[in-house]
């Protein structure tokens, strides 16, 4: 996945390079700064000297000495004065430069923490939006991995507002799962001896009205050809695989492959995969889905691409409803759409 917002110590990344949120001086004198100076010894204290100062929205690297990186970038984020003295063109340089020394030093991943976030004051809200806006931009250029570390929930503030439709919105089945349940127990009660029988058919007429309501309509038997066909003959008849399924979307929408592998959050390599091995391809369900929001499909022609993998959005899952919420809104912004699924403790959409 090349962007992804990850709860964890940075410090524990393992990862090509870390960047660290540190000060002009690079002294490791407080917060993120102090964790990577601990972590990675002395030795990074003594690199630091020899290539201090460092300007504001400024890069530098040095070795990562005893963490799991092999590299730690410098990056001195701005202090917060309320949004009036240039805090967010600093903020910008401090991620674009930092993401720029990655690739220029053949990084293939790098995990940043909410720069300025902590003792500099910068609203945490207001840093992971725009960390998530300048990430995006870069990665449409380049090819990279980039995971936004996230320490501890207080560090992530989501709209109370989005967290409480959205939780109403993965309620509001509550009495067609009921329904189902209705219909498991009562299963059981006709399997199950219970000496007062008049008490039992009591309960089951208490449930009838809600089991019919949840029963599916009588299929039609299939017809004489289908049922005569042959296995093989059948097979013939098999729909699309997911890859072709998804060229066909590609073309109809106007979309080049790099737009829409790039939008979905998926990188070259899954993308890769999906074109070498059209005939046997099969997706994960974030997978499918991410190619889904790319391409700005409703929710019926989701629905068709997940099933042409063998997945559906049911709406008894968590991930599922919260894609369905989406999906009716007509929002089709990845990152949105995963701030959501963190919120909720989802994985994340992408590959």
């Amino acid at each position: 996945m090349p962007l992804e917002i990850v709860r964890n110590d940075i410090t524990k990344m393992q990862v090509d390079a870390i960047v660290n949120a540190t000060n002009e001086e690079m002294v490791g004198y407080s917060g993120v700064d102090l964790a990577v100076h601990t972590a990675a010894g002395p030795m990074l204290d003594e690199e630091c000297r020899k290539i201090r100062p460092l300007g504001l929205g400024a890069a530098k690297i040095t070795g990562a000495y005893n963490l799991n990186a092999k590299y730690v970038i410098h990056t001195s984020g701005p202090v917060w004065r309320g949004g009036l003295a240039g805090e967010s063109v600093i903020l910008r340089s401090c991620y674009e430069e930092s993401l720029k020394l990655a690739v220029d030093n053949g990084c293939e991943s790098v995990a940043f923490p909410l720069i300025s976030s902590g003792n500099y004051g910068y609203p945490k809200d207001r840093v992971l939006k725009f960390a998530v806006e300048v990430i995006t931009q870069f990665l449409f250029e380049h090819e990279l991995t980039v995971y936004l570390c996230v320490y501890d929930r207080t560090s992530y503030e989501f709209s109370k507002a989005v967290f409480d439709e959205i939780s109403e919105f993965i309620n509001d089945d509550y009495v067609e799962e009921r329904a189902a349940v209705f219909a498991s127990e009562t299963q059981c009660l006709e399997s199950t001896v219970i000496p007062d029988k008049s008490r039992r058919r009591n309960r089951l007429r208490a449930f009838e009205p809600m089991l019919y309501a949840s029963m599916p309509a009588p299929q039609s038997n299939q017809s004489g050809s289908a049922k005569n066909k042959s296995l093989e003959e059948y097979m013939k008849a098999m729909d699309k695989s997911f890859a072709y399924k998804l060229f066909d979307y590609i073309d109809k929408k106007g979309m080049t492959d790099v737009e829409c592998y790039k939008k979905a959050n998926v990188d070259k390599k899954t993308f890769s995969k999906i074109k070498c091995n059209p005939d046997t391809y099969k997706p994960s369900k974030q997978t499918a889905v991410a190619f889904a929001i790319a391409l700005e499909l409703t929710l019926d022609e989701t629905q068709d691409l997940l099933a042409s993998a063998g997945l559906t959005l049911s709406r008894s899952f968590i991930f599922d409803k919260i894609i369905r919420y989406f999906l009716q809104k007509g929002v089709y912004d990845i990152f949105e759409i995963n701030e959501a699924l963190f919120e909720f403790d989802q994985i994340l959409l992408g590959a």
